[in-house]
C-alpha cells in the first residue's frame, strides 16, 4: 500500500494565509497539492513518503512577491536562493513598465518565448509575468517623445492582446521612465481598457511619489474608472521630507474609489529607501531619444546647462543628494564610488551636487543605480497597516554575492516583515502579514489555487520560526541572505530543506488561463 501523503508536515502552527488566527495543523501533500489541513493529519494512515517535523515552528503558503524585476535576472540564476531563503515561491515581473517582451529583435519577442524561456532555465520559484508599456512603446514608437498615432496605439494594444492570450497576468507602466514617461493619460487607459478587456491587473509605478503624488494617484484612479481595470498602485510610498504624511491622502483616495465600487489597491516595502536609475532624475526631454540622446544633450555645454537647470530644483526636496548612494555602474571613472552618495562626489570633486549627477551619467554612458534614502518610517507603517496593501520586494538580485551595491530588499523584505514589522514593532500581526505575502497578492492576480493552506490548492509551502526569522541585509551590508525560513516547498517538492537549498527546481513561468477574468491555470 502506499503512503497517502508524498510529504507530510507535522506539528506547526499553521497560518493559512486568510488572515485567520494562527492554529495547530499537520499539512499532508500529494501529487503536488494539498490534500489534508488537520490536527492529526499523521493518524491518517500509512506513513508519509517524507515527513517534515514544524514542530515549534510556522507553516504558511509560499510567499507572493507581486513586484520584481526578476525576469531580467532568472535566466541566469534560476536557483533563486535569495527568495527560497525568505520563503517566497512565487515572483511577479514586468513591473515599472519594464518587460524582456515584446521586442523587434533579441531572444523574447512575445511573451510565449520568454516563459518557454524560463521554463528551459528550470527555477526554483514561479515566475508570473506581465506586460510592460514601456516595451511595448519601445516595440512600436522607440524611444522617441511624441503621442502615439492612433495606428500605433492600435498596434500596442494588439501586442498586449497578444501576450494575454499567451497567458500574460497583466500589464504594467512605469510612468517616470522613459519611453513610459512620454506617454498621456488618453494613451495609458486605451491600454488599460485593453487590459481590462482581457481580465488583466493594471499595476503602475506612478508619474510621480513627490511633489505631485497626490496627483499622480488622481490620474491612476481616472484610469481605472475610466477603463473598468483593476488597478495596482505599485510600491506606494511619499519622497522628500516635504511630502511625508501625503500617504494618508493617497491611502484615502484608494479607499474611496473601492467604496464606488472599482477594484484598487496597492503594494509596499519595509524600507524608507527606493531604488532606481540615477537617469530617473532628469526631466523627461532629456531622455527623448534613449540614452544615445542623452549623452549628446551631455556632451553639449548649453543643453548641458538645461538639463542642470530643470535638475536643481529638486534638490533638497525630492532628489537629497546626500541620499542618494551610487548601487552599481559600469566600468568608468567613477567605479570606485559605489557605495558613496552624490553628496560625497560632489563634495570631493567641487561641483554642485546636481553637476555631479550629470558627470556620473555622461562619464557610465548613463548605465548608472542608485538607493535613494527619502521616505519616512511612519509612511512605510501608514501603508503596512492598511488592508488593501500586499508585501512586495520591488527587488532583482537573486543570489549573492555579487558586484555592486544593492538595495537590501532583494535578500531581505519578507523576512523583514516578520522580524522587524511583526515581532519586534507589531506594526501588523503575524496573520495579517502572512494575508498580505501570500492570499492578498494571489488575489491581485486570480492566482486562485495559489496563496492559501487548503485541500486542492498547490502546495508551495513555507516552514519558518517566528522568533527567528530576520533579515540580515543592510544598506552597508547588502549581500546577505535573511534566517529563519527552515523549508520551501514549490508544488509539493522541498527547495529549500532545514536551512539548505535543494536540488530540486520545480518552478516555472505561471499562464494566465485565458476565456475568464481573472483565473489560473492548474
Amino acid at each position: 500500500m502506499s503512503a497517502p501523503y508524498d510529504v507530510l508536515i507535522t506539528g506547526g502552527t499553521l497560518v493559512d494565509g486568510t488572515g485567520a488566527p494562527p492554529r495547530r495543523a499537520d499539512v499532508g501533500i500529494r501529487d503536488g497539492r494539498v490534500t489534508e489541513v488537520s490536527e492529526g493529519a499523521a493518524d491518517a494512515g500509512a506513513p508519509a513518503a517524507d515527513v517534515l517535523d514544524a514542530t515549534g515552528l510556522v507553516v504558511t503558503p509560499g510567499f507572493v512577491d507581486l513586484h520584481s524585476h526578476a525576469d531580467f535576472t532568472v535566466i541566469d540564476a534560476p536557483e533563486a536562493e535569495a527568495c527560497l531563503r525568505q520563503g517566497v515561491t512565487t515572483l511577479v515581473t514586468g513591473n515599472c513598465g519594464m518587460s524582456p517582451f515584446p521586442a523587434h529583435e533579441g531572444p523574447y519577442r512575445e511573451f510565449g518565448l520568454f516563459a518557454d524561456a524560463v521554463d528551459a532555465a528550470r527555477p526554483a520559484v514561479n515566475i508570473a509575468p506581465l506586460v510592460g508599456h514601456g516595451a511595448l512603446r519601445a516595440a512600436v514608437l522607440g524611444q522617441e517623445r511624441r503621442p502615439a498615432e492612433p495606428a500605433e496605439l492600435a498596434r500596442m494594444r494588439e501586442l498586449l492582446a497578444e501576450a494575454a492570450g499567451q497567458g500574460a497576468f497583466g500589464l504594467s507602466t512605469g510612468l517616470i521612465y522613459a519611453p513610459g514617461s512620454f506617454a498621456g493619460a488618453e494613451e495609458v487607459v486605451a491600454l488599460a481598457t485593453e487590459a481590462a478587456r482581457h481580465g488583466l491587473l493594471y499595476a503602475t509605478h506612478m508619474r510621480d511619489e513627490g511633489d505631485r503624488l497626490v496627483e499622480a494617484v488622481e490620474e491612476a484612479v481616472a484610469a481605472a474608472r475610466a477603463s473598468g481595470v483593476r488597478l495596482q498602485i505599485s510600491h506606494l510610498k511619499a519622497m522628500g521630507p516635504a511630502n511625508h504624511g501625503k500617504v494618508a491622502t493617497a491611502l484615502a483616495m484608494i479607499d474611496q474609489a473601492v467604496a464606488d465600487g472599482f477594484d484598487v489597491a496597492c503594494d509596499v516595502y519595509p524600507y524608507t529607501a527606493s531604488s532606481t536609475t540615477l537617469t530617473s532624475r532628469l526631466p523627461g526631454w532629456a531622455l527623448d531619444g534613449g540614452v544615445p540622446a542623452l549623452l549628446e544633450r551631455l556632451a553639449d555645454p548649453a543643453t548641458r546647462e538645461r538639463v542642470l537647470a530643470d535638475l536643481r530644483p529638486a534638490v533638497g526636496r525630492t532628489f537629497l543628494p546626500e541620499g542618494v548612494v551610487i548601487a552599481s555602474l559600469p566600468p568608468g571613472p567613477y567605479e570606485s564610488r559605489v557605495g558613496d552618495s552624490i553628496a560625497d562626489i560632489a563634495r570631493d570633486t567641487g561641483v554642485e551636487p546636481a553637476a555631479a549627477v550629470l558627470d556620473v551619467l555622461a562619464a557610465h554612458r548613463a548605465q548608472v543605480e542608485i538607493v535613494n534614502h527619502a521616505m519616512a518610517e511612519r509612511d512605510v507603517d501608514a501603508v503596512l497597516r492598511h488592508p488593501a496593501s500586499a508585501v512586495a520586494s520591488d527587488g532583482w538580485v537573486l543570489r549573492a554575492p555579487g558586484p555592486g551595491h544593492p538595495h537590501p530588499r532583494s535578500f531581505g523584505t519578507f523576512a523583514r516583515v516578520l522580524g522587524r514589522y511583526v515581532r519586534e514593532r507589531e506594526v501588523v500581526t503575524l496573520a495579517e502579514a502572512v494575508r498580505k505575502m501570500t492570499s492578498l497578492p494571489a488575489s491581485r492576480l486570480g492566482l486562485a489555487d495559489r496563496g492559501t493552506v487548503a485541500p486542492g490548492q498547490v502546495a508551495d509551502l513555507a516552514v519558518l520560526d517566528p522568533g527567528a526569522v530576520a533579515d540580515l541585509a543592510t544598506f552597508a551590508d547588502p549581500w546577505q541572505y535573511a534566517e529563519g525560513v527552515r523549508h520551501v516547498l514549490v508544488g509539493g517538492v522541498p527547495a529549500l530543506r532545514d536551512g539548505r537549498v535543494t536540488e530540486e527546481r520545480r518552478g516555472r513561468a505561471l499562464r494566465r488561463l485565458v476565456g475568464s477574468a481573472p483565473s489560473l491555470s492548474a
